[in-house]
């Protein structure tokens, strides 16, 4: 038994599940999960010493790659002046102002500790500031493990409150609706039967936790124009897209400014940080100085505070997402090359420093469109990257990100071990 399976038999017995969140336990790929020691540009070193080209990346917000200097010398100047004050600090407000001057949708911005938090409290203001009490999302968007948020998918054009996991309520899901994304009809029937219920319809614009399902500017537009129309709020759920993109995130991309933004991520530098932001009249709205209840012990927390403004303070001044997508053409490109010639089962699916194998055909855009086996072909693939040095998501539905620490060589050897692997499948 190698150290890694060591440490996931001590950690199965006082940890649930042997992992802090599920996606880690290897469950969909099979095997032992990898107990990592460090962390270091492109790459990480597992409990055995084993060096990987890493593209998970911490699910994202590592886009300077593993302990950035600027990031580390921030951080170890901040922990020496104190690690937590559970008050106001000044790097709180520098963060805010950089993303007030970033983002379109950041009049006015609140930190939290998570990008579950930032989602629930959003939430929470949009029912305060509308009076209304139903939501709406779209299958294939989490938005985090808020008992409100996790509904299934169901068949018809809307499902109510089917909750997800046990230990959510009925009535805690009976005021959120469902709809399937890519579908302007089921928009157009759902305002017109529900839209003066609606408080707030939230959606990652660029869909990264069920796949990367990139919509069409069009279907996104139609959900702009119809909250206008029945004076609903409108949510993008930024915390994988924000700041990655670019420094207006999918709301610049896409040209659509939304009532309200949350990010994560990128915002903390690879530390905890969450955020929501919005129009000012909204956020005002929020204690102390509106009716809206939100508070966190740790939110602003000077560290993570440090962090994030390093983090984004690098990427303007490294002009970083013009390298970003550079490397991303350059895996789109050497993908189109190497592998599709070998007919294999999958595509590239690539929008800036965000990529994904998609079942092959017409790129999906719904998560009703992914094919069941997806996972068992994915199963393998995964086990043959890491025994030629490359780290992937442990799951064929979560996306691969790219860091400014990739080098082209990192790039191509990916592409590389993709297609030895579709060579011998």
């Amino acid at each position: 038994m190698g150290e890694n399976s060591e440490w996931y038999e001590r950690a199965r017995a006082v940890i649930p599940g042997g992992v802090s969140s599920p996606v880690r336990a290897f469950g969909a790929v099979g095997g032992t999960p990898l107990f990592f020691e460090r962390g270091e540009g492109a790459h990480i070193v597992d409990a055995e010493g084993k060096r990987l080209v890493d593209f998970v990346m911490s699910w994202g917000p590592l886009i300077l790659g593993h302990a950035h200097p600027r990031v580390i010398a921030a951080i170890e100047e901040a922990a020496r002046k104190g690690t937590s004050f559970g008050a106001p600090c000044k790097d709180e407000v520098r963060l805010a102002e950089l993303v007030h001057a970033l983002h379109p949708a950041a009049e006015k911005v609140r930190f939290v500790s998570s990008g579950t938090e930032a989602v629930m409290s959003a939430v929470r203001l949009a029912r305060g500031a509308t009076g209304r009490s139903r939501i709406l999302k779209f299958s294939g968007c989490y938005h985090g493990h808020s008992d409100a948020l996790l509904v299934a998918a169901g068949s018809g054009l809307v499902t109510f409150g089917k909750p997800s996991s046990e230990g959510v309520p009925q009535e805690f899901t009976a005021l959120t609706s469902l709809l399937p994304l890519d579908d302007e009809e089921a928009l157009e029937t759902f305002f017109a039967e529900h839209g003066d219920e609606c408080a707030l319809a939230l959606i990652e614009p660029l869909p990264a936790n069920n796949g990367l399902l990139v919509q069409r500017p069009a279907f996104l537009q139609k959900l702009r124009d119809l909250t206008q129309k029945h004076g609903a709020l409108l949510l993008f759920d930024e915390v994988i897209s924000g700041f990655r993109l670019g420094p207006g995130g999918a709301s610049a991309h896409y040209g659509i400014t939304p009532d309200l933004v949350t990010f994560g991520k990128i915002i903390g530098g690879g530390l905890p940080v969450g955020a929501f932001a919005g129009r000012a009249e909204l956020m005002d709205l929020l204690a102390p100085q509106g009716p809206v209840y939100q508070a966190g012990t740790l939110s602003g927390n000077p560290v993570a505070m440090a962090a994030g403004l390093a983090c984004l303070k690098t990427l303007l001044d490294t002009k970083a997402w013009d390298s970003l997508e550079q490397k991303g053409r350059l895996l789109e490109e050497a993908f189109a090359e190497r592998c599709a010639p070998l007919d294999p089962p999958v595509q590239l699916v690539r929008i800036g420093s965000l990529f994904w194998l998609a079942p092959r055909g017409p790129a999906p855009r719904a998560a009703e469109a992914l094919p069941p086996d997806l996972p068992e072909v994915y199963g393998r693939l995964f086990h043959a990257l890491l025994e030629q040095g490359y780290y992937m998501a442990p799951s064929a539905y979560e996306v691969g990100f790219l860091s400014t620490a990739h080098s082209e060589a990192d790039c191509l050897g990916l592409v590389d071990a993709w297609a030895r692997f579709f060579q011998t499948s």
